[in-house]
């Protein structure tokens, strides 16, 4: 009876079953990487079985594929609502440092499956047919601000956009990916509020006075005007 009901669901809301199968594919690959993913619980946690699992979604490496354009599709989609496009070009950069920062914080899932897809030096990720044109509009909305920024002399300096979003994510990712070993060896918690409030305050100063040659004093705890949805307290 409950396998009947299971198949008449599925049958009902079939997108519903599908996206329950990415957002529990999404936490065992997160957990477990690909290695070590069971498809059977995947399909235990979504509330599905194998049969629906491999007619939504295809084989564990094309659900795991799927997995990793959703995570970038996630972020991505995100980043067009900051509105960089219309504030001034250091309150624009401020803002994507803080949303990424928070971003990361927030998602915790998304850095464990760059780890995971970088281990295996992007073997999935080079099938992709949506990764590449995804990312397009993101570097040109960063070349813009950064155009604007010297046009306007706020920024002494024109950078290629996508090392400046390297930079940025680099900054992020490296702390947070390796927080417990650098809480240990500098015998702080890393990951508390008023730590994580200053490893922000630095990476915008940083970034900032590369972009406009001013000391980094300048802008010590810098307001970034964000939206509070994408705040981590």
């Amino acid at each position: 009876m409950a396998k009947a009901k299971r198949i008449q669901r599925w049958q009902r809301d079939p997108e519903g079953m599908r996206l329950r199968i990415l957002e529990a594919a999404k936490q065992e690959f997160a957990a477990h990487g690909l290695a070590g993913a069971r498809v059977d619980r995947i399909a235990a946690n979504a509330g599905a079985n194998k049969r629906m699992l491999y007619y939504h979604v295809g084989n564990k490496e094309d659900l795991y594929l799927e997995v990793l354009e959703g995570a970038y599709e996630k972020i991505r989609a995100e980043e067009r609502t900051l509105d960089l496009e219309h504030l001034d070009p250091p309150e624009a950069i401020g803002r994507l440092i803080d949303f990424t920062w928070n971003y990361f914080l927030r998602n915790p899932e998304f850095l464990a499956l760059l780890n995971t897809e970088n281990l295996a030096k992007a073997k999935h990720l080079k099938r992709s047919t949506k990764v590449k044109s995804m990312h397009s509009p993101f570097v040109e909305m960063i070349r813009t601000v950064v155009t604007r920024g010297v046009e306007s002399g706020d920024f002494r300096v024109t950078v290629d956009p996508v090392q400046l979003y390297i930079s940025i994510a680099g900054l992020a990712f490296f702390y947070l990916s390796n927080s417990a070993t650098l809480s240990v060896i500098f015998g702080r918690d890393l990951l508390k509020k008023d730590a994580r409030d200053e490893r922000l305050e630095h990476m915008i100063a940083l970034v900032l006075a590369a972009l406009t040659g001013k000391s980094t004093a300048a802008f010590g705890a810098m307001p970034v005007r964000h939206a509070a949805e994408h705040r981590v307290v």
